[in-house]
């Protein structure tokens, strides 16, 4: 059997004194990409930051696995190091940094160590390629001036970089174009691989048309309403969330 990378049990997480988990249990394996779905507010962004260690994310109850670690006291660079990685659903602007510099400077974190100017320019060119990015690209400043569809392209290509164990892209296909979406899918679909496990947090069906994620959960007021299959998403399309009831797990 693969490799467990994440493990949630019943977690409970609050924001500023009010709780968005309640009670959400899920798990990855390596080699598996799990789509979860579900409508504003129902707090599928809120794990994303909790699983990246945001510290005004405050874990009530329950526990955050990584290949069997409590990371629940981890901070948000050691997550990193470990094989994690968050794609954010609105990345920021860093004026005054070029992509080249924060691609290897995050590249040289994560590994511990000194990535040389050769090895880098080519695992760069060999990804820019494939996700229709232009040299030039990488003189600009971090998502300085970015329309949509650059700011999520440059999210892949740190995915595509990093080469992380464990990712978790949130809503990628927001903001996107059809052309864009196919650009971000296709490069996502690269990227899987049997020792990598994919979270794809969404809103909407449109993104699995691209991708075909091996699990599908509902996520529906803090918890997970239903899983099952790309079918499930079919259904949600078809239905939308009104027919989820939400499965809250009560604190203890």
């Amino acid at each position: 059997m693969a490799e467990t990378l994440l493990q949630v049990e019943n977690l409970h997480v609050t924001v500023e004194s009010k709780e968005i988990l309640r009670g959400l249990s899920l798990q990855v394996r390596a080699g598996e990409v799990h789509a979860l779905m579900g409508p504003n507010g129902s707090g599928k962004s809120t794990l994303s930051f909790c699983l990246l260690g945001h510290p005004k994310y405050l874990i009530t109850q329950g526990r955050i696995l990584y290949k069997g670690q409590d990371i629940g006291r981890l901070a948000p660079d050691e997550r990193a190091k470990a094989g994690m990685f968050l794609a954010f659903q609105y990345p920021t602007a860093i004026p005054g940094v070029t992509i080249a510099n924060f691609l290897r400077t995050a590249l040289k974190a994560v590994r511990g160590g000194e990535v040389s100017v050769k090895e880098f320019r080519q695992l760069v060119k060999t990804q820019m390629k494939t996700l229709g990015i232009v040299e030039s690209f990488m003189n600009r400043y971090v998502n300085d001036g970015f329309s949509g569809g650059e700011k999520k392209r440059l999210e892949i290509l740190q995915l595509a970089v990093l080469q992380p164990q464990l990712a978790v892209l949130d809503e990628t296909d927001s903001g996107l174009d059809i052309d864009a979406l196919k650009t971000v899918a296709a490069g996502i679909n690269g990227l899987r691989a049997p020792t990598r496990g994919m979270l794809l947090i969404t809103h909407y069906q449109r993104l699995l048309n691209y991708i075909q994620p091996d699990y599908v959960h509902v996520l529906i007021d803090g918890a997970v309403a239903k899983s099952g299959g790309p079918e499930l998403a079919v259904e949600l399309e078809r239905q939308g969330y009104a027919t989820f009831k939400p499965v809250i797990a009560p604190a203890t």
